[in-house]
């Protein structure tokens, strides 16, 4: 996609996990995942309506490996609601590394949608945890505003980003996910089933630069 894109009352920026822990110095640290907090805040600035999500596990969480004697990080577990990737422990509640990026700027989102507080279920998309059946409520809330169209930037590209935009857009929204302002894992070939599920989908992966009154800067 390569037109210029315009922003609207009924678009919103949904901002995914950009959080101490998943950038350089973190628990789970997201190559270079850092480096795309200056071009989400200057894409923010084009949006009305912005939402930010933060992973905020339990200690103990199920997802952590370390909940599993002898399991070691990246590897998976047969669940109750299927096969579960195993995580160093991170964005523990109120733990610094759970903390937003203090040179993430956004004071005017609305929203924030805190993910994994289930100590028994994991979740990767803003919509719904990774049961598939539990939601967090954000769909209503945005179709309650008008919302039509959802862009989706930050951490990780491959997992919790994918899953939102997926989740999105089964839920009725026009999804377009901004690439440069993201950055992935890819653990176990997870950079490649994200780009090929998206693609499947249809759902587009933009640049920065194509969404008007963005003033990115490169």
């Amino acid at each position: 996609m390569s037109e210029e894109l315009t922003i609207s009352k009924t678009d919103s920026l949904l901002i995914v996990d950009v959080q101490n822990d998943f950038c350089t110095g973190g628990a789970l640290p997201v190559p270079r995942g850092e480096e795309i907090v200056p071009t989400i805040n200057h894409l923010a600035s084009a949006f009305p309506h912005v939402i930010l999500t933060q992973d905020w596990h339990p200690r103990g969480h199920l997802s952590f490996a370390s909940s599993h004697p002898g399991a070691k990080p990246f590897a998976a577990i047969a669940t109750s609601y299927g096969w579960q990737t195993l995580w160093p422990d991170h964005c523990i509640q109120e733990s610094a590394g759970a903390q937003f990026r203090s040179d993430l700027v956004v004071p005017h989102a609305a929203l924030i949608i805190r993910k994994g507080l289930d100590l028994n279920i994991d979740s990767y998309s803003a919509f719904r945890e990774n049961d598939r059946r539990t939601k967090t409520g954000l769909a209503g809330y945005l179709r309650e505003r008008g919302i039509k169209r959802i862009f989706i930037a930050g951490l990780a590209f491959d997992y919790c980003v994918r899953y939102s935009a997926e989740d999105a857009q089964a839920e009725g929204f026009s999804v377009l996910v901004i690439e440069d302002a993201c950055r992935a894992i890819d653990a176990n070939g997870s950079l490649a089933a994200a780009n090929a599920s998206l693609g499947e989908r249809g759902i587009p992966c933009i640049s920065a630069t194509a969404v008007r009154g963005s003033h990115v800067t490169r």
